[in-house]
């Protein structure tokens, strides 16, 4: 059961973890994924909480189907251009089996050919024209959990799939500037439930016009730094603006009876926050979940010597997870016998279980019981009686430990560069998250690029104050504020 890979921090380290961890694995088909119960529980983990802050915000989830036309995709143009090398294609209907075989009909062909949803703007906007008739009908706030196909040149293992599970958020608005704070206060909820329920800091900014999503006016973002150094966007807010309201001819009655065109927004977080999650905690002895989002934050494991202890154990042991269930606190019972104890802590070290709690004879004839920290790998001994007690303050305190240690990571990995010369060097080597000018040319993003595999991947949210003025890195043309650069996933 020994975790372990010769490159430590390294792509494969990952692979290798997400794997013994029984988190996922890879399929037959390039660049999709079989998640297995522990990582779909921590899938859904993240679904439930995230799905009651929706609704607290008035969404309502919907689900509509797979299969978008190419009729529709083709009203906005602007927008599927941005996914036309990713879109997988239902061209056929039907196969025939001959000579014990299994063959596509060729006289099955499709006259309209089905898109497997890259995204769900289209097909969406498609339906909101017969549901919006008045201003009565506005803000409508969609929210859908779906999967997606986009086709990945170089898929990575729960960091860029082929297919993947999306949470995908859909509005219209009756004005630009209510669009516009709707985008921004759905990045906000995105970045306390990130922070808060998964302890990753991240970077509040906006895209590039050259990284923006496809179809936006403005697509403001959030980015985190992974434990290689490497940047992931790890979740996205869209200002459509009136562009899928005048492709899919949607209009309203104003209050005044004028017809006008409204506007929209849609955002959206995948289970690459699963990838993100382990990516920035884990360490070389396997996962570091938080509590928060943990399946199981305590586990309690027996040290049994003699066969006579297990009934004086067993008792102790009810007795606790009754306190434990009384706390809402999920917890398991490792009573295997096939299993040693050594076992079992590497094998709960992999799994990232928060707390554990080991129990022996010894232990119990001295009124204790020991606490192990997954985060800082620390033994403690307290007292039975005290548990009830310190329990929940263990978890606090590793849900806010694990955040700082990622906060040291990402303060690690950023700096302040003005020299080109040692901008490159930096790309070259480590990498990290890079604060330079930028002259806002699409000509010099694309020559920094070229230059060293490092992207903009985000304006980051500051006030545009004359102190950060400069000089562009690259063209030492005027600039009005550093935006940051990083090699990403």
């Amino acid at each position: 059961m020994n975790f372990s890979c010769k490159k430590y921090l390294s792509y494969k380290w990952f692979n290798d973890l997400i794997c013994k961890s029984n988190l996922a694995e890879s399929s037959k088909i390039r660049g999709c994924l079989i998640f297995k119960p522990y990582g779909l529980e921590i899938w859904n983990k993240i679904k439930n909480q995230l799905n009651y802050l929706l609704k607290k915000t008035g969404h309502e989830n919907y689900y509509f189907p797979l299969l978008i036309s190419l009729t529709d995709l083709n009203k906005e143009y602007n927008h599927i251009k941005g996914f036309s090398k990713e879109c997988a294609i239902v061209t056929h209907r039907r196969l025939n089996i001959k000579n014990n075989n299994i063959l596509l009909d060729r006289n099955s062909k499709l006259k309209n050919e089905l898109i497997i949803r890259p995204t769900s703007e289209a097909i969406i906007w498609n339906s909101l024209k017969k549901w919006i008739n008045s201003y009565r009908d506005l803000p409508r706030l969609l929210n859908q959990w779906s999967n997606i196909i986009r086709w990945e040149m170089r898929p990575r293992f729960l960091l860029r799939n082929s297919e993947f599970i999306l949470q995908e958020g859909h509005t219209v608005h009756s004005s630009k500037q209510e669009a516009i704070s709707h985008s921004i206060k759905i990045l906000n909820l995105y970045k306390y439930f990130i922070e808060k329920i998964l302890s990753i800091p991240v970077i509040k900014g906006k895209k590039t016009p050259k990284e923006k999503f496809a179809g936006a006016n403005a697509t403001y973002c959030l980015e985190s730094v992974l434990l290689d150094g490497k940047a992931l966007q790890i979740a996205t807010s869209h200002f459509l603006g009136q562009n899928f309201s005048k492709s899919f001819d949607v209009k309203y009655f104003n209050k005044n009876g004028i017809s006008e065109r409204p506007w929209g927004t849609s955002y959206g977080i995948s289970t690459r926050l699963i990838g993100a999650l382990v990516f920035t905690h884990s360490d070389k002895y396997g996962l570091i979940l938080p509590p928060k989002i943990a399946p199981i934050q305590i586990v309690i494991i027996s040290i049994i010597k003699k066969i006579e202890d297990n009934k004086i154990i067993e008792k102790l042991v009810k007795k606790i997870l009754v306190c434990l269930k009384q706390k809402k606190i999920r917890c398991l019972y490792d009573n295997r016998k096939r299993y040693n104890p050594g076992w079992k802590f590497n094998e709960y070290d992999i799994k990232g279980i928060p707390l554990r709690i080991t129990i022996g004879k010894n232990e119990i004839q001295k009124g204790l019981i020991e606490i192990f920290r997954r985060d800082n790998r620390k033994r403690k001994h307290i007292k039975i009686r005290n548990l009830k007690n310190q329990i929940t303050y263990f978890l606090k305190n590793i849900q806010k430990n694990i955040f700082l240690k990622a906060l040291f990571l990402k303060n690690k990995f950023t700096k302040t560069i003005d020299d080109y010369k040692k901008f490159k060097q930096i790309f070259h080597s480590n990498g990290g998250l890079i604060y330079s000018h930028w002259d806002g040319r699409k000509e010099s993003e694309k020559k920094i690029k070229e230059d060293t595999s490092a992207s903009i991947i985000c304006i980051p949210s500051t006030s545009k104050k004359k102190s950060n003025f400069g000089h562009c890195i690259y063209s030492k043309n005027f600039s009005k504020q550093r935006v940051i650069f990083a090699k990403c996933y």
